[in-house]
């Protein structure tokens, strides 16, 4: 009996893609062999895209225009010359200087166009020293794409997201701040659902919000050329995958003339945007010097964010940026749901401002760089109150308009990458729908999910955004309050801490009065 054949599962190209691009593992640190592989993919895609309409051009008997960069800039394509064409690097590339080729190509593009000004990395092949035979393979690879081939299915968009996930997965916890996991994303574009006008992301990394803002307004029969986008990314190579990712989904957006400080050199001083995704770095340091932006205008008369933490100077400069009827949705590190301090003092301002929305507290291991529990901030200047029909009367619930929606996601996720976690199709779903229907009824509050807090419970506990402070938690035991517990064993350390102190300067005045100095 003739064994039957296996049937071998062909790979989809983005892993072959990588399974090629990990050749040059060993020689090259991840976080710089990023560059290399998504700039030879963009290579690829500028090509396909330039031959396909240069062969448009002779068809239309348009053979005099096929070397003018006008005629590809005003169909939204990039004009490349001679020597900047995949086809002239394909053919050189088993040359022993094919790397000083590449960037050649890549600056020339750039300087070409002016969509690319500051998008494509400098030198990086040639000095990188890159092993001539694996470089050449993976030029094969990619040459084996027909990036033109599926428009519609956005596959060298899609190739370049499954990259950027793997590099940050690669890179490590401390590295890879590029990348917001798509789930995260997805889930504030659905929240605060941004159809039209203007995009703000003060910390944009690679553009991950940017394209799933896109992908929002296509899925819902939107149109992406009402959308402006703005954005701004401190590290220079981060910024440079940004502009190449909007790039490749043919997107324009305004990132700034440079890669730069937020704080200290905001790039959109006058920026009014009706939309803001964001995901800051968490707890930052020392992001300004003790006498520095005291009296900056994105503070808005609420006190100055301390120098020791970021979190407030963050959420301050997006609630400044936003129109009068903007939304903002944000994540933080849980810590900013109830610091001390200045940064009390601003979120009891917010809070009694009314600009606080929404707070969601998202699971573990959704990043790649850290495994703690953050939070989802929704900002709104325009909460309003909704009427309902009850009978024959009209009411108002004009009390939503002074809560805040506490949700805890905390049980949702599915696995993801073995150690990750992500959030299915469903898990949104819910979290939207109920947050959606909060906006515009009164909800249930269901244990260990979701509770509406009015302003006056919130006062009761001390301004506090802890969403475990109003949300029952049926599981727990029921004679402990595991927030009161915390809080007396953090009062009871400090009394220890501050007896043992007391004790240790006791001695030393014994053994000072005995004539013995003792330094410590």
């Amino acid at each position: 009996m003739a064994k039957q054949k296996k049937e071998v599962k062909e790979k989809p190209i983005e892993v072959t893609l990588w399974d090629a691009a990990n050749k040059l593992r060993g020689s090259v640190e991840p976080s710089e062999y990023k560059h290399v592989v998504l700039s030879l993919i963009f290579l690829k895609f500028a090509s396909d895209k330039f031959e396909q309409h240069r062969n448009l051009l002779i068809a239309e008997g348009k053979d005099k225009y096929v070397e003018m960069a006008d005629f590809y800039t005003m169909a939204n394509v990039f004009f490349l010359e001679e020597t900047s064409r995949w086809s002239y690097l394909i053919k050189k590339s088993k040359q022993n200087d094919i790397a000083l080729l590449i960037d050649t190509a890549l600056h020339t593009i750039e300087k070409t166009n002016k969509a690319l000004r500051g998008a494509l990395p400098d030198n990086y092949f040639s000095r990188l020293g890159l092993d001539v035979t694996k470089l050449a393979s993976l030029l094969d690879t990619i040459n084996d794409i027909d990036t033109t081939k599926d428009p519609q299915n956005d596959l060298v968009g899609r190739v370049y997201e499954y990259f950027l996930s793997k590099f940050a997965l690669a890179e490590g916890k401390g590295k890879g701040e590029f990348y917001t996991p798509k789930s995260i994303v997805n889930l504030i574009a659905e929240m605060i659902e941004p159809y039209k006008g203007i995009i703000y992301d003060p910390a944009c990394g690679s553009g991950g919000m940017f394209v799933q803002s896109i992908k929002f307004i296509e899925a819902h029969n939107g149109n992406k050329k009402e959308i402006s986008i703005y954005g701004q990314e401190y590290t220079n190579t981060t910024y440079k995958l940004a502009k190449m990712n909007l790039a490749i989904r043919g997107i324009s957006g305004n990132l700034g003339e440079k890669a730069a400080d937020t704080f200290l050199d905001d790039q959109h001083k006058d920026l009014k945007a009706d939309f803001i995704m964001a995901n800051p770095p968490f707890n930052q340091k020392d992001w300004r010097a003790e006498n520095e932006l005291i009296d900056d205008p994105r503070w808005m008369g609420y006190d100055v964010p301390p120098k020791s933490n970021a979190n407030y100077g963050w959420i301050l400069n997006m609630v400044s940026k936003l129109s009068d009827n903007g939304v903002a949705g944000f994540i933080l590190a849980n810590g900013a749901l109830s610091g001390g301090g200045e940064e009390y003092k601003i979120r009891r301002k917010l809070i009694q401002n009314n600009l606080l929305e929404a707070i969601l507290v998202l699971p573990r291991n959704l990043f790649y760089t850290t495994d703690i529990s953050v939070t989802l901030w929704i900002v709104n200047k325009n909460k309003k109150a909704q009427n309902k029909q009850v009978g024959d009367i009209q009411r108002s619930y004009r009390d939503r308009v002074n809560e805040i929606l506490f949700m805890d996601l905390r049980q949702l996720g599915e696995p993801f990458e073995k150690k990750f976690t992500q959030f299915s199709n469903t898990d949104i779903q819910k979290v939207v729908q109920t947050y959606h229907q909060w906006q515009t009824d009164e909800i249930e509050s269901i244990p260990e999910f979701c509770y509406a807090a009015s302003l006056e419970e919130i006062i009761k506990k001390d301004f506090s955004l802890v969403p475990s402070k109003y949300i029952e938690f049926v599981n727990r035991d029921e004679n402990i309050d595991f927030d009161e517990k915390m809080d007396m064993l953090k009062n009871e350390f400090t009394d220890l801490l501050k007896a043992e102190k007391e004790s240790k300067n006791e001695l030393l005045s014994v053994f000072k009065e005995l004539g013995y100095e003792i330094n410590l």
